[in-house]
């Protein structure tokens, strides 16, 4: 029996829908598990990071009091204020700061607050942290440095609380890019991202904070970075994504099996730089169509990426054009965010089309 958590209709991107049961990772040895949420999971992650590393420090906005999400609830008072602490709102002086530490030895786990709010930090990650170690000859590094931020769309947050930018800093060589989609891996891949000697800008999905609920091993475990997930094997078409986009594509798969009576294979990035690019080649290979789907605007969006190197690299085995869902190339609306999201029906509406190309 495949173990799953549940996505209730009100939380799935692109308004109401039936509920899915998204599959659950198992993880190897992974002993005793508890019921959590995603936010639970992340602050589990952290609570080992911060027992196991006594270098581990974890700052933000607000998280000596839990976070906004309440991500680090309980943490400060279970490891002290000079290990979990606020900051003043200054994203580049968070960044900054966090560099330093890891620098220094530390191991800084910082967190910006909405990932809209991570652009006046760009200059300090960018030509800062992923640099650091490349200008200094391999001298010193700041590999030890993780920025988690929330992203993407909420159901009332506009264009400053909903935006997806893992694309701006996925082309930063130096930099890794993870988006965790479900409790169990969350923890997993945290917990790598810590451990990780490249810093890590980790992505997480508000929407599932707490509509994401699963039995995750209590213990400590890894998802090595830079692999993707079959979350589902199939043989007629691939579907990529990442993140929340996860339980969209899911329900677009089952409509698609169910309505047009073919087999669907979908795959979970969760790492978007460096991602796996064998694991999406092989499974185009094998089904020859593929759709790639993200919340972000679609000029410039990772699915681009992904769609040359597909090309590139299995242009005599397509049978149909590459087809990206994405999001416009617009502001993020408010009122409109129904009609703006890649949602299940635009996912099968273009499955539909390749699969009749």
């Amino acid at each position: 029996m495949k173990r799953s958590f549940h996505s209730t209709s009100a939380n799935l991107a692109g308004g109401p829908s039936a509920p899915i049961n998204y599959p659950s990772l198992e993880i190897e040895n992974g002993g005793e598990k508890q019921k959590m949420n995603l936010f639970q999971a992340l602050n589990n992650a952290m609570d080992i990071a911060l027992q196991k590393d006594p270098k581990a420090v974890i700052f933000g906005e607000d998280v000596g009091f839990g976070g906004v999400f309440r991500c680090t609830v309980g943490l400060r008072e279970k490891y002290g204020a000079n290990r979990v602490f606020n900051t003043p709102l200054c994203e580049q002086g968070i960044a900054g700061f966090g560099i330093g530490l890891a620098a220094q030895g530390a191991t800084p786990i910082a967190e910006i607050q909405f990932a809209d709010y991570i652009f006046p930090a760009f200059d300090q990650i960018v030509n800062e942290a992923a640099k650091y170690r490349y200008r200094s000859g391999g001298q010193f590094d700041c590999g030890s440095l993780t920025i988690r931020s929330p992203y993407g769309a909420v159901g009332h947050g506009g264009h400053y609380h909903s935006q997806s930018p893992e694309s701006y800093f996925g082309q930063t060589p130096g930099l890794k890019v993870v988006i965790p989609s479900t409790p169990i891996e969350a923890k997993g891949l945290l917990l790598a991202s810590i451990r990780e000697k490249d810093p890590v800008i980790f992505f997480e999905p508000k929407l599932m904070y707490r509509s994401a609920v699963e039995e995750v091993p209590v213990g400590d475990y890894e998802i090595p970075l830079g692999k993707a997930r079959i979350v589902k094997e199939g043989k007629d078409i691939t579907l990529i994504g990442w993140g929340a986009q996860m339980r969209v594509l899911l329900q677009a798969a089952n409509m698609a099996e169910e309505k047009l009576g073919i087999s669907v294979e979908l795959i979970d990035l969760r790492t978007i730089q460096p991602w796996d690019v064998e694991t999406v080649i092989n499974s185009v290979k094998k089904t020859g169509r593929v759709v790639i789907s993200h919340e972000a605007p679609k000029t410039g969006g990772w699915a681009a990426e992904i769609s040359a190197t597909i090309q590139e690299r299995c242009f005599l085995h397509l049978e149909a054009p590459i087809q990206r869902v994405c999001g416009y190339d617009t502001p993020f609306p408010l009122i409109f965010e129904k009609f703006y999201l890649p949602d299940h029906l635009k996912n099968f509406e273009s499955i539909k089309k390749t699969i009749h190309y």
